[in-house]
């Protein structure tokens, strides 16, 4: 009984390692900066597939699917 529950426990443990969770979030955008994401397809980062602006007064608009492969940029509001 105590062998099955703790191979139960390595399984489960197991999947948690090969199973992570989704994409990666994009970093926080710092105060007094504008940002802008863009996201791929793929790592030739050839496809758009999704977007995000986040502007000098804390507005964001987000369109598309999240990926880990990703450009961010950061420039400073004038």
């Amino acid at each position: 009984m105590i062998r099955r529950a703790l191979i139960a426990a390595a399984l489960a443990a197991t999947a948690l390692v090969a199973f992570p969770a989704g994409p990666a979030q994009a970093r926080a955008c710092a105060l007094g900066y504008q940002c802008v994401t863009t996201y791929y397809s793929d790592n030739t980062a050839t496809q758009v597939v999704g977007g995000r602006f986040e502007g000098c007064d804390g507005s964001y608009d987000e369109w598309g699917v999240r990926t880990v492969y990703k450009d961010w940029t950061e420039t400073p509001c004038s």
